[in-house]
């Protein structure tokens, strides 16, 4: 049996590698081919590109590297319709995997997306498109099953994985431990995002921002985890330009030792929210995109929610204060920060809240999410 699958991002690579690890000890003869990262790969993944030439984010962002985009998914989608696969599975990515699950969809593949795009959030329009490609989506999230049905697309939920993989008491004296930080020093850590473009604009907004809270608390230690060797480098210099005097522990991955040992958390909107949920740390969220980006999104009304952060979602208050585009500067993150090391009782009572979230999101997500492709390969085989 041979599937296809692509994924762009580290969160993607990660889900992916959960997913192909129970196929395979479903059935040992599922080979795999497509787009992915390090986790994919040692998983068996036959990789055709590589995964970081996919992590864009943005509506102006992705122009600069549209031609090579569209050659890479021409590419692929050539590829299979001369030899197709048994199935395809596009993990999240839905401007790229979108369009090329229809492709196959066309030549009778069977086409799974796995991470339900946010169109309960933004851009809605999207169902159209999801619902020409998608023979079915796999969500990670209790409220997207009944939205995406309610539109006609067929949808299993099957809980975050993440969600399965972090204790639900953290350990912070192990993370502390394994990182090398004292145990009674307060920590910050600091997480910009796993894209390049994510770095290059939240690195100096954020370096500042552990600056000025340096100045205010003895001691502090800053650790800060990044998931490529190229936005490692990036960082790298970024702290050495915008926080020359700060000393901020860089390590590679990790995010969860980050995360845990750390006090307080400073981080890009995205998937490392949720984590920092998991993880039961009050946190601060910041995020940047391109500015004509934020005046199309915001022009033509396509947000459609109050929060962006997902541990705001789930907890269904803002728990997590959000400082995007203008507002995602030191003056502005820098007291929210020290809101939450100053007032132990509001971390506390953050904590006990993301307990309770984390609680009702776990499941056997891999095997739930094997299971699903499975049997529509099966259905689909004898229709």
């Amino acid at each position: 049996m041979r599937i296809g699958i692509v994924a762009a991002e580290p969160s993607g690579d990660q889900l992916a590698a959960g997913l192909m690890k129970t196929l395979k000890a479903l059935n040992p003869e599922i080979r795999f081919e497509g787009i992915g990262g390090s986790l994919m790969a040692a998983q068996g993944l036959t990789s055709w590109f590589p995964m970081e030439r996919l992590s864009v984010m943005g509506l102006v962002e992705v122009l600069g590297r549209l031609p090579e985009l569209l050659k890479m998914r021409a590419t692929l989608i050539e590829r299979w319709r001369e030899r197709p696969p048994d199935i395809f599975i596009g993990v999240d990515a839905p401007d790229f995997n979108l369009k090329l699950e229809q492709a196959l969809k066309a030549v009778a593949v069977p086409t799974v997306h796995y991470v339900s795009p946010t169109v309960w959030a933004w851009r809605q329009k999207r169902v159209r498109k999801i619902r020409a490609a998608a023979d079915l989506v796999l969500s990670i999230f209790p409220f997207e099953k009944e939205f995406l049905q309610g539109q006609g697309i067929s949808c299993a939920y099957v809980g975050h994985p993440l969600a399965q993989r972090y204790p639900l008491q953290p350990d912070r004296a192990a993370a502390r431990e394994q990182l090398n930080l004292p145990a009674d020093a307060p920590a910050l850590a600091v997480l910009p995002g796993s894209r390049a473009g994510e770095i290059q604009r939240l690195a100096r907004p954020f370096l500042q921002t552990a600056s000025a809270c340096a100045q205010k608390i003895p001691n502090l230690r800053v650790v800060a985890p990044l998931a490529t060797e190229q936005t490692y480098e990036t960082f790298r210099q970024a702290c050495k330009r915008y926080a020359p005097e700060l000393d901020v522990k860089l390590i590679r991955n990790n995010a969860s030792q980050a995360l845990t040992a750390a006090d307080v958390v400073l981080v890009a909107s995205g998937t490392a929210t949720f984590e920092a949920l998991l993880c039961k740390r009050p946190m601060v969220v910041g995020y940047k995109v391109n500015p004509l980006t934020h005046r199309i999104i915001m022009g033509l009304g396509m947000l459609k929610i109050e929060h962006v952060a997902m541990a705001n979602l789930l907890c269904q208050e803002p728990l997590a204060p959000e400082f995007i585009q203008q507002s995602c500067e030191p003056d502005q993150l820098s007291p929210a920060v020290m809101t939450f090391f100053e007032n132990p009782a509001l971390a506390q009572r953050i904590e006990q809240q993301y307990t309770r979230a984390h609680e009702s999101l776990m499941m056997d997500t891999d095997r739930l999410a094997a299971e699903a492709v499975l049997d529509l390969w099966e259905r689909k085989r004898h229709a």
